[in-house]
């Protein structure tokens, strides 16, 4: 994990700023306007991506605002240019989804990601422009994808983890019919300005809780209590070292005007006097390619790097997640080179002690589980 990867796993394009809904917890500043991509940002794009492609496994995920917002038309002329071996994924709220969209998904081949928090009660948050409640017309777009025998992953954000939000949680996801769960505790991030300081045996318990349930019927993908278990056995193998990529991934995002943010998607729309627009550069002015190999000389990429190498000097937790994310410094600390945040301590530090204790409250005799900072 040291510097940046200019070989990418996957691109994020916005193909439009607007969203539907207006979600209390959203970061993004600009939801509310509809600014689309050009098919010229698209191509740009495209053309730097075919080694990747060629390379292994490359996917393009389509993330907004809301990406149906864009309509079917469009995103199929943004989708054009891209090589026939790229993935395409799509996360969406999923109050659009219709037929049509269900065809034009299997006609493409496209996979798709759901934000759904839960239960009718953990969906309030999650509301239109005159603040009614999303939930079934969410819903009703879920109903849509399983007639058609699409299958979605999910995307939970939760804003108070408890045990007993993590037993609830489980149990509705397995009877939405996701394959793939992925739960974010909510994120001082943007727009969004609440503060997520919670209690840590709180958030130590929510993880516990969540690998218990996971362990009871593990149907589901569970994103982070996967990999979190991945790591507890190379640990054990004595062979973490070989988890994390040698590299950080750029995550290069798009945004509708061709600008080109990299390692956190959450900063794309924002601006400092110091730092400027974020941007590395735009694809209509140089290659995608060339920006990713030119990226350390943009200034707050060099000082976060800094800030990767005090994570890697002082904190306990970086073999486990690699140093803080870019977003959650600049928007928690107010700089890049800080360490510790909010968004680590619920969503690295107590996940991997919330593991821990469930595979000590649960171990048999024999071997000492993985060890703790």
């Amino acid at each position: 994990m040291r510097g940046i990867a200019e070989t990418p796993s996957y691109v994020v394009m916005q193909p439009t700023t607007l969203c539907n809904l207006d979600c209390a917890y959203c970061y993004l500043p600009w939801r509310a306007a509809d600014r689309r991509m050009s098919v010229e940002v698209a191509e740009a794009v495209a053309a730097g991506v075919g080694d990747w492609a060629e390379a292994g496994r490359f996917s393009v995920v389509w993330h907004g605002g809301e990406p149906l917002a864009a309509g079917r038309e469009h995103l199929a002329a943004l989708m054009a240019p891209f090589p026939a071996g790229v993935e395409h994924h799509v996360q969406t709220n999923a109050t659009l989804v219709d037929d049509a969209w269900c065809e034009f998904f299997l006609a493409t081949g496209m996979r798709v990601s759901v934000s759904v928090d839960g239960p009718r009660e953990r969906n309030g948050d999650r509301v239109n422009r005159g603040g009614q409640p999303a939930y079934d017309r969410i819903m009703r777009g879920i109903g849509v994808l399983r007639r058609h025998g699409i299958g979605f992953s999910a995307l939970c954000v939760v804003p108070e983890p408890t045990p007993d939000r993590a037993v609830e949680l489980y149990a509705y996801f397995l009877d939405l019919g996701c394959d793939v769960l992925g739960i974010n505790i909510e994120e001082q991030e943007g727009v969004n300005a609440r503060v997520n300081d919670h209690a840590a045996a709180d958030v130590r318990g929510f993880w516990s809780a969540l690998t218990a349930a996971w362990r009871r019927d593990p149907r589901l993908h569970l994103r982070e209590i996967e990999w979190s278990l991945r790591y507890a056995a190379a640990v054990l193998d004595g062979d973490e070292d070989a988890v994390l990529p040698r590299q950080l991934d750029p995550i290069p995002t798009v945004a509708h005007d061709g600008a080109v943010i990299l390692l956190s998607p959450e900063l794309a729309g924002f601006s400092h006097p110091r730092y400027g627009d974020f941007s590395t550069g735009n694809v209509l002015a140089t290659p995608l390619p060339e920006l990713l190999r030119g990226a350390v000389a943009t200034p707050w990429i060099a000082e976060f790097l800094t800030g990767v190498e005090r994570c890697r000097s002082e904190c306990a937790y970086f073999g486990f997640c690699g140093g803080a994310h870019a977003a959650n410094r600049y928007f928690e600390i107010g700089r890049f080179d800080g360490t510790v945040t909010n968004h680590c301590r619920n969503s690295k530090m107590r996940l991997w002690e919330g593991v821990l204790d469930h595979v000590e409250e649960h171990e048999q005799p024999g071997p000492r589980t993985a060890a703790r900072p």
